[in-house]
Formats: C-alpha cells, structure tokens, sequence
C-alpha cells in the first residue's frame, strides 16, 4: 500500500464509539477529544434530532451528522479534524436507511465506513432485520477498493468467546447467535482483518458493559466494536486500542493509529 499522503502528519488516529446519545455525552466526548486528539472520529447511536444539532458544541472539528427519521433514535456522526469528502450516507434501502445507519467519507485517499449496526432484541424478534442488514453491507462494502478502506463501529456482535465475559451463559442471546458471529466468520474469510484481535490475540477486553448490576465495574462485558481492514493496510497499523478508561456511555471508545 502507498503512504497515505499526510504532509503535516505521520501518524493517522481513527476512533469509533457509540455515545449511547451525544447530548447526554457531550462533555465526555469533548475531555475525549482534548485528551486524545483523534484525526477522525467515528460515532454511532448519536440519537441527535436535526433541530437539537445548535446544542451540540464541538471545536476543531468538521462534522457530518447522519440523523434517524425517528427522533431521539439511533443515527450516525463523523467528526474530522481536515477537511474530509462525504461520499455516501445510507446503503439505498429504505428499511435501513430511515434509521441513518451508515456514513462513508474519504480522507488521503483512505475510504472510512461508519456502521451501526442494528440489534437483535433480547427476544430475537429482529434478527431477521439484523442479517438482512448484514447482508446488504457485505454488498455496499465491495464498492469501496479494500486496501484503501476502513470499516469500523458497532457491530452488534461478539465474535469468538474471548469476547465477551460469559459465553457459555448467551449461546442463544442477542449479539452471540450463531448466525450473528457466522456474519463476522465470513467477512474475515472475505480478506477482512479485526484489528484489535490480530494485535491481541490472546488479550480479553471489551467495549460495552451492560448498565445493570455494576457490569462495568466488575468487567462483565462484551467485545462488539471493531475496526476492520486489509491485510496490505494492516501493515500500516501502528496499534489499536480499546479506551475502557473512557466512560460517558456504555460502550468505550476504540482507536486505530496508522503509520
């Protein structure tokens, strides 16, 4: 892969979080911000009305919001620090698009896919929504060339055991199915790389936490925020890091740093 053409910078730093509401998380995202400075920012589950966009104080940043038809749901952010190309808002389809689900923007050449990922319910009722989803996002990221590409966000599945605390416990639950995880099987069969697990192999982290019984605090948690690349790019990764020190929701921040 060619460097990518940073004139002012050798380093590139790409987060991704679900601020689980961004008005309610606002100051924390700005003492994220100071203290880590990413290139580009990443945020899903902004659950910010367009009318409510005044209320929202970010410096420094350029911003591309992508709001819900319903209010005070879902919806995606990107903030960046240079000037930044929206390229595309939404997959085309209309089910999942009134829910503003995924951003992509171009950045030196890079391609960077913000995804939200839906959820399959506790009681499973929208698991048929999730994999059709999946579904068409395999098809949407074959449009972007895969060692410019980026895809991160929340995935809305823990992939293998090691991510999350108590397997054995959720075989059948929302974000460990079998056909949910089948889904992250067959993009890493497809050239995709998970970042984090690659650089970790054996390390257990996590970035959600359930807001009952203390989950957080005693780390009972899941893994189902990732970044994505090819293996060409994945030369250029100088390190991904899961942020659990970051709180303001209930998932924490994870960053890609490229060289």
């Amino acid at each position: 892969m060619a460097p990518l053409e940073q004139p002012h910078a050798l380093l590139m730093k790409i987060a991704t979080w679900n601020i689980n509401g961004i008005r309610s998380g606002q100051e924390k995202l700005k003492e994220f911000l100071v203290k880590y400075s990413p290139d580009v920012l990443c945020l899903q589950e902004v659950k910010l009305d367009p009318g409510k966009r005044d209320e929202i104080d970010i410096s420094n940043y350029q911003e591309f919001y992508y709001h819900a038809e319903k209010k005070g749901y879902s919806g995606t952010a990107i903030f960046a620090k240079e000037e930044i190309e929206l390229i595309r808002k939404g997959l085309g389809v209309q089910e999942y698009d009134r829910e503003a689900r995924v951003q992509v923007v171009k950045m030196h050449g890079l391609y960077i896919v913000n995804m939200y990922f839906p959820h399959s319910r506790r009681d499973l009722s929208r698991i048929d929504f999730k994999l059709d989803f999946n579904r068409n996002i395999a098809k949407f990221i074959k449009q972007f060339p895969k060692d410019q590409t980026i895809l991160c966000g929340d995935f809305n599945v823990a992939h293998k055991e090691i991510d999350l605390a108590r397997p054995k416990d959720n075989k059948k639950n929302a974000g460990f199915t079998s056909v949910e995880r089948k889904f992250m099987n067959e993009l890493l069969s497809d050239g995709w790389i998970d970042v984090f697990r690659q650089k970790n192999p054996s390390q257990q982290v996590f970035t959600w936490w359930s807001n009952m019984r203390n989950a957080r605090e005693r780390n009972i948690g899941w893994r189902i925020d990732y970044f994505l690349v090819s293996p060409k790019m994945f030369i250029s990764v100088l390190d991904c890091r899961i942020l659990t020190e970051i709180y303001g929701s209930d998932h924490c921040p994870v960053m890609l740093t490229l060289k």
